[in-house]
């Protein structure tokens, strides 16, 4: 579902951080090495602008929800 989803983004999100293993294999289309998935992204980066803002968003909540 779309928990998986995140978790996933997240975990290539942190690998691409640290240069590992997300390829750009065609424009806006990226392959995580290390976890063999296929994601869309931007066309010359992995994250877009719209991405960040979503991501940003989505911390936020999570951190009101827990307080």
């Amino acid at each position: 579902g779309c928990l998986h989803l995140y978790a996933h983004l997240y975990m290539c999100l942190f690998s691409f951080l640290l240069q590992t293993k997300m390829k750009r294999k065609a424009v806006g289309i990226w392959h995580c090495g290390s976890c063999m998935k296929t994601v869309a992204g931007g066309a010359w980066t992995y994250n877009t602008t719209s991405a960040v803002t979503v991501k940003s968003a989505i911390r936020r909540l999570k951190e009101l929800k827990d307080q």
